[in-house]
């Protein structure tokens, strides 16, 4: 008998921003400390009032933590596609569980 094949293991890893964002108070943060959040997004953000990570964190909390909602806000406000998206709202919700 052959063995069977294994199937390859997908491990969810976060980015070194991410840890790097989660694992402290928000403060003053620019809105590019987030994860998924580079120079072309946050410049996008900034322009349209989200300058701070705690002013993106409010419209998260806004959209009650909803992740279709808040990724498609993102996508709308900034052009995000579906893993800038998914990493900002990762980053939110681990920070959020750990700090509120």
């Amino acid at each position: 008998m052959c063995p069977q094949p294994r199937s390859p293991l997908i491990k969810m890893t976060t980015s070194q921003k991410h840890r790097d964002f989660v694992a402290e108070p928000m403060g003053e943060k620019p809105v590019g400390s987030l994860a998924g959040i580079g120079e072309v997004l946050g410049k996008k953000l900034e322009e349209r009032g989200f300058d701070k990570a705690y002013v993106v964190l409010g419209q998260f909390l806004v959209l009650k933590k909803d992740e279709d909602l808040f990724r498609e806000w993102l996508k709308d406000t900034c052009g995000a596609n579906a893993k800038q998206s998914r990493d900002c709202f990762g980053c939110l919700r681990e920070w959020c569980d750990a700090f509120l």
